[in-house]
């Protein structure tokens, strides 16, 4: 029997080694879609709100329980946030420690859809036993969208963090600022108050402060040699007449601002939004009449 010469034998060598190539350029195809959709759900997911309250029993003298009703009206308008992620209440938040009174707190919370957390004032701290055998210690931190949280409890040693809780301070802020994008420090007190750029800043109340505090000389120097942008956020403001509704003042990476309620005009509470590229803007929005008429807070800067 005659061969045909022409034909040629196939090298299955070079056909496995196509497969290969094209089987190759499929998976690093495949591969890198992967990649780049989880890169823009990374970029996405870094876009977040929380928003923040002070004082948010209301007004001083009333037999009320539970949050204060006119900043409770505005909880359907956070659930509706976009990103809204959580919610920090910065103190007073009862008038009067009691089961009744954090009951109906925690009721009133349930409303809402997502985590709130507590930086307790010197009115919740009138029984701390009962607190902290409802919620835990009183200061703790957390990272949440790569942005560092530290919650104070300023009433533990007469307005200064001092002890266990500056250690734990200091250790946090050590460990955590190289990793973060943002650093939120939030607590009830206008610690910063003693400064005489805040001579004219008037707060709630100046129960159990001590003559001298340590926040120009323990907590700030931490926070400021960090470089990274710090947000302090107090709450013990905007109660009565004789207090201020809110306040603002920035210098170098620092950040200082206090929100509060329950004078009635001028109550107010904060939504702080962060974007993709961890850029920080912080509305300021009124209880009553038009909620967006106060703007931005850095609308409120001190001279």
């Amino acid at each position: 029997m005659e061969i045909n010469s022409n034909v040629k034998t196939i090298n299955t060598k070079n056909i496995i080694y196509i497969k290969m190539k094209i089987s190759y350029r499929s998976l690093f195809l495949i591969i890198s879609i992967f990649i780049l959709i989880s890169s823009c759900k990374k970029d996405v997911n870094k876009s977040y709100s929380f928003f923040v309250a002070g004082h948010s029993y209301g007004k001083p003298g009333t037999s009320d329980l539970g949050i204060y009703k006119t900043f409770k009206e505005k909880f359907p308008y956070i659930n509706s946030i976009p990103y809204m992620k959580f919610g920090v209440l910065t103190g007073d938040i009862v008038q009067n420690p009691s089961e009744a009174g954090w009951d109906s707190i925690d009721a009133d919370i349930k409303k809402l859809d997502l985590d709130v957390y507590f930086a307790v004032g010197n009115h919740d701290m009138r029984d701390r036993n009962l607190f902290e055998e409802r919620y835990g210690i009183t200061y703790y931190d957390m990272i949440i969208n790569d942005d560092l949280f530290i919650i104070l409890d300023p009433n533990i040693d007469e307005w200064n963090i001092s002890g266990n809780q500056l250690e734990f301070f200091k250790t946090s802020v050590k460990k955590n600022y190289k990793k973060v994008d943002n650093i939120f420090v939030l607590f009830h007190q206008l610690l910063w108050k003693e400064d005489v750029r805040f001579k004219n800043v008037k707060v709630n109340s100046l129960e159990g402060k001590a003559d001298t505090i340590n926040f120009w000389t323990e907590i700030e120097p931490v926070l400021h040699k960090t470089n990274k942008p710090v947000y302090m956020i107090a709450g013990d403001i905007g109660a009565a007449r004789w207090s201020g509704d809110y306040m603002y003042y920035s210098y170098d990476n620092i950040k200082l601002i206090a929100s509060g309620m329950g004078e009635g005009i001028g109550d107010n509470f904060l939504i702080i939004n962060i974007d993709e590229f961890k850029n920080v803007n912080i509305d300021i929005l009124a209880l009553q009449g038009d909620m967006n008429s106060l703007g931005n807070i850095e609308n409120y800067v001190l001279p």
